[in-house]
């Protein structure tokens, strides 16, 4: 281990306690003080002085899930004869009916798959479009009538996009998948009716539903809440409880035994349409038979040399990730060390400059005239890499012109920040399997638990995605007939090159020894997650850590500065320094410090997402799985 992490384990861990704690500290409370409050125990002195707990080490198959009986179910699966996308599928079936909170077959699905047999890394893009019967005057109006005019209104008909989580799984289904469908569902299914434990954060997460929702309702916003009501709030589930749905489970049997066209063109369909035709909703039958979701190519980047890391294309914001890793590339990290003053000034200030240009160009594609390929051009990184400095917090991000792309940006900048794609209720899963295929999945609601709809008899909550257009006609992001919104929703892989293994081969490391397939991670929370997945990054390969250890080590998020969702004029969100938040394990000195250099820190409640990945040890060729501390996840193996 390090000399830095020697050094600094103690105060750490001593802080560590806290970063479990839900009621965060006020901007104006005294400095966060670890020693006024109990502590966790020690960790016996194995080298991992952060991780509150030991990575999984598994010969043939791992799974990492936010429940633990998702991450059973996957288990099961594989032991049964299916492989690491079975799985997969099994657990996000499963995860839809314990985590609602988070996710469903009402939501959009993204995903990355190393195939073994092709040897090949596949994506798939399984967002849904808007109402074809929706104008921008339609949200305009609603916006003008719920939300001061600024934005589509989080709950109700008007941010409900087409889900497209059936889809995805078919699709993945049938390029990876081994076993009947009806098989993989059956899990859920089953605890769907028999009853399914609810653990302590998603009861917590449960709880926030009927504030948000009964306000919404009583406004006019949310046009139908009795069926919600019935599905998940009488009673409301609490930490222990057993949650049946059986509403959910006669869907997930009639889609498994009947395929995919169900849900899109069957009774599952002739359902929602005529649920929203008796609510005054825009979608219709049409709107879910015409939905495809699609193949893409994935984005990878070198970073260090020997390892490349791999994101999902625009609407997606995976890009910014890859874009802040390539800045941060320039900066000897290592030698400023985790959590040093340094080290944070040159991760926060790359994210913001990253995410300038997420919040001006990142759209459904087929509605823009961007390539990804823009965002990750040498010369233009370089640009942004030396605009950062140390010594002090930029008070504008600057433009960094590329070609004919600039006609897109009016004059005038982007207007100041809401705070809305902070938050994200998503979840995020990987598996992977003995013959060595392994799935990235992360699948979402987006928020809130979703629009706060649930059609009669189907037991699922329809997604409120659609908050996240712009209702500025100048953005490329803004709101039109049949499109994809922007995601927050990222997937990641990596690579990396097995010098040991060149060597005994007598490869030269350094040109001809190939980048081999080594993690699946992921990080969920809205905005948090291209922050996040840095943040991991720089933790296995910069900072030394184990797998878990790169999960439960401290971090950051900068909130503010620009987003997708802005408007193209108004006051320049290139000068909204925005906020840091640090978890309390980021030591009081490198806070003072970032204040010093113009950084407006608050401490301790960061959003720090929710973590799952699994690695491959390229010497024993065993499985190494990692979960979220902060959630009720496991990862398990065999």
């Amino acid at each position: 281990m390090m000399k830095w992490l020697m050094a600094g384990a103690a105060a750490l861990l001593a802080s560590s306690c806290t970063a479990l704690t839900p009621a965060p500290l006020e901007d104006d409370a005294a400095p966060f003080d670890a020693a006024a409050k109990p502590g966790p125990g020690d960790r016996m002195p194995s080298g991992r002085t952060l991780g509150v707990r030991s990575a999984v080490v598994a010969p043939h198959a791992a799974a990492a899930t936010a429940h633990p009986l998702a991450t059973q179910t996957a288990l099961d699966v594989m032991k049964a004869g299916g492989n690491a996308m079975d799985a997969a599928i099994a657990a996000n079936a499963m995860l839809g009916l314990v985590e609602p909170t988070a996710n469903g077959i009402g939501g959009d699905l993204f995903a990355i798959v190393w195939d073994p047999q092709t040897k090949q890394l596949y994506g798939y893009n399984g967002s849904g479009r808007s109402a074809m019967g929706a104008t921008l005057a339609d949200m305009q109006a609603k916006a003008d009538k719920y939300m001061d005019g600024k934005e589509i209104p989080p709950f109700g008909t008007a941010p409900v996009t087409v889900p497209g989580t059936v889809d995805a799984w078919y699709a993945l289904h049938e390029k990876f998948g081994s076993r009947p469908m009806l098989a993989n569902l059956e899990p859920a299914i089953r605890y769907a009716r028999d009853g399914a434990p609810i653990p302590e954060v998603i009861s917590y997460y449960w709880s926030f539903g009927p504030k948000r929702f009964e306000p919404a309702h009583e406004s006019g916003m949310l046009e139908e809440y009795d069926n919600a009501k019935k599905t998940y709030f009488s009673p409301q589930p609490r930490e222990g409880s057993l949650f049946t749905n059986p509403d959910l489970a006669d869907t997930l049997e009639r889609i498994g035994q009947k395929g995919r066209d169900e849900f899109y063109k069957g009774e599952t369909a002739r359902t929602m349409d005529a649920y929203f035709k008796r609510i005054g909703g825009p979608l219709r039958y049409e709107d879910f038979a015409r939905h495809t979701g699609e193949f893409v190519e994935p984005v990878c980047v070198t970073y260090r040399a020997d390892y490349k890391v791999c994101e999902l294309p625009p609407a997606t914001q995976g890009i910014t990730a890859l874009q802040m890793l390539k800045m941060l590339e320039k900066f000897d990290l290592k030698a400023m060390g985790y959590g040093s003053a340094d080290s944070l000034m040159a991760q926060i200030e790359a994210k913001r400059i990253a995410f300038a240009d997420r919040a001006h160009y990142f759209a459904d594609p087929k509605f823009s005239r961007i390539q990804e390929g823009a965002f990750l051009k040498a010369n233009r990184l370089d640009r942004q890499a030396a605009a950062i400095k140390l010594d002090k917090a930029m008070d504008r991000v600057p433009n960094f012109p590329f070609g004919d792309v600039e006609a897109l940006i009016t004059p005038e900048a982007a207007a100041a920040a809401d705070a809305k794609l902070k938050q994200g209720d998503t979840t995020y899963l990987t598996v992977t399997d003995s013959e060595g295929m392994m799935v990235s999945l992360i699948q979402s609601n987006y928020r809130g638990m979703g629009s706060g709809l649930v059609a009669d008899g189907l037991g699922f909550m329809f997604q409120d995605r659609g908050q996240l257009f712009s209702l500025d006609p100048n953005h490329p992001n803004v709101f039109e007939p049949g499109k994809r919104p922007f995601h927050t929703i990222i997937p990641a892989f990596a690579f990396k090159k097995n010098k040991p293994s060149c060597q005994t081969r007598a490869l030269p490391i350094d040109q001809a020894c190939p980048f081999e397939p080594w993690l699946s991670f992921g990080l969920m929370g809205g905005g948090m997650q291209p922050q996040g997945h840095v943040q991991i990054i720089l933790n296995l390969v910069d900072f030394d850590m184990g797998l878990q250890e790169a999960g439960d080590a401290a971090r950051w998020e900068h909130v503010g500065g620009c987003e997708p969702t802005n408007a193209f004029s108004g006051d320049p969100c290139e000068a909204d320094k925005g906020v840091v938040e640090l978890e309390s394990g980021i030591p009081s000195a490198a806070r003072a410090e970032l204040e010093r250099r113009g950084q407006t820190v608050k401490c301790c409640a960061a959003n720090a997402g929710g973590y799952q990945a699994i690695m491959r040890d390229f010497d024993s060729g065993a499985w190494i799985a990692a979960t979220e501390m902060r959630k009720d996840g496991v990862a398990d193996g065999y």
